[in-house]
């Protein structure tokens, strides 16, 4: 099967897009079922060039050690041409030894949920969970950033690093999260200024950042929100209070990692390490300057570039409704004027945290399937069963 050669303009995404469900019915070239597995990891060194390292010894010393039984590692006899990784416990003679070896970098993987899976390890009702889509991690364990519930669709990023997970989650760090959101009318001027300056929620004041007005059917009113924390059910819960009842949730952006256009519901993606770089710089930026700082994304050189202001929405954007249903003309939305300008990578071809990683990866597994290795190239895309 030839594989479309992809572009930046083909993996940019619009609104219209996400709202309509065009986003991930496109690109049915890539629905072919792929491995679920990640991209190998860089061997990890040898005992006895750690113990030597270690000033133990010479390395045949080492190994003649090894070969004598006298040296155990997480309390198992060792053996020649072992591998020691990151938080293994290594003893000679029974007696522990320190010695340093690098953790392992940092793995970042993109997923789309869909309605109806929970983000827990362990569920009472045993319903359908996200982790067991997850690629397995031989090494630690995924952890999600963030949360999103039962009925809420979109991007939810994992980790396989605690620090990097708590970095883009923590309220203090204050990364923007972008949602597009369905509702039973249409809001008034007077609930949208309530939505930006706080509504009153059980547990504390809730705003959004930013509210524009996104087009809809009839009653049904599409709206995308920002905002920069994520309490249990805050949207939703914020949407109600003004009363107006969510229909449907849809996370398209979290800081500067968008959902990537043709990543469909039920797949993951792993990020290069060059976009997990910019996703780390970007949380150490918001940790040391708060939320108002420019977002930080990254360029098509791998180099990253600080966001203007947000243009106008590409292309033609769907025309709102009025509570009787009729056609609105659009404005360009309502912003919360505490808040500095934030980046909108949906509007731009390029330039967000996650595309060079989405289009190498299938650039690759077009190039590896028209060599005839069928789906052996699919490393780093992965689709669940």
């Amino acid at each position: 099967m030839k594989q479309e050669e992809l572009n930046p303009q083909s993996t940019s995404i619009r609104f219209e897009d996400v709202v309509s469900g065009q986003f991930d019915a496109e690109d049915t070239q890539a629905s072919a079922p792929l491995k679920r597995v990640l991209a190998p990891l860089p061997e990890s060194p040898k005992l006895h060039k750690v113990l030597a390292q270690a000033g133990m010894g010479s390395r045949l010393e080492m190994e003649q050690l090894i070969m004598e039984g006298r040296i155990t590692v997480n309390n198992e006899p060792a053996h020649i041409g072992q591998r020691v990784q990151f938080g293994d416990h290594v003893k000679v003679n029974g007696k522990p030894i320190r010695f340093r070896i690098e953790p392992p970098p940092a793995r970042v993987i993109a997923y789309h949920k869909p309605a109806g899976e929970v983000v827990s390890n362990d569920d009472p009702q045993n319903r359908p969970t996200v982790f067991r889509k997850l690629p397995k991690l031989f090494q630690g364990k995924w952890q999600s950033v963030g949360r999103l519930d039962l009925n809420t669709e979109g991007l939810l990023l994992f980790t396989s690093s605690g620090e990097l997970a708590n970095n883009l989650m923590h309220p203090r760090f204050g990364l923007e999260r972008e949602y597009a959101v369905r509702v039973l009318g249409a809001l008034n001027q007077e609930e949208k200024k309530r939505l930006l300056e706080g509504v009153k929620l059980d547990d504390g004041l809730a705003n959004f950042g930013s509210i524009e007005e996104g087009g809809g059917e009839g009653s049904n009113c599409w709206y995308r929100v920002t905002i920069s924390e994520g309490r249990n059910r805050e949207v939703r819960r914020m949407f109600e209070a003004v009363g107006h009842a969510v229909s449907r949730l849809i996370r398209i952006r979290y800081g500067a990692m968008v959902l990537p256009r043709g990543l469909k519901r039920g797949a993951w993606m792993e990020l290069d390490a060059s976009d997990i770089n910019a996703l780390t710089q970007k949380a150490r930026n918001s940790a040391a300057t708060g939320a108002g700082e420019a977002s930080v994304a990254l360029a098509e050189d791998g180099m990253t570039r600080e966001h203007t202001p947000r243009p106008p929405l590409r292309g033609r954007r769907p025309a709102p409704r009025s509570p009787g249903g009729r056609t609105n003309k659009p404005n360009s939305g309502t912003t919360n004027a505490g808040n500095n300008a934030q980046p909108d990578p949906l509007k731009t071809n390029f330039g967000y945290i996650g595309a060079d990683s989405y289009n190498r990866q299938r650039q690759e597994l077009g190039s590896k399937r028209g060599a005839g290795s069928g789906s052996s190239g699919a490393r780093r895309i992965g689709k669940s069963r």
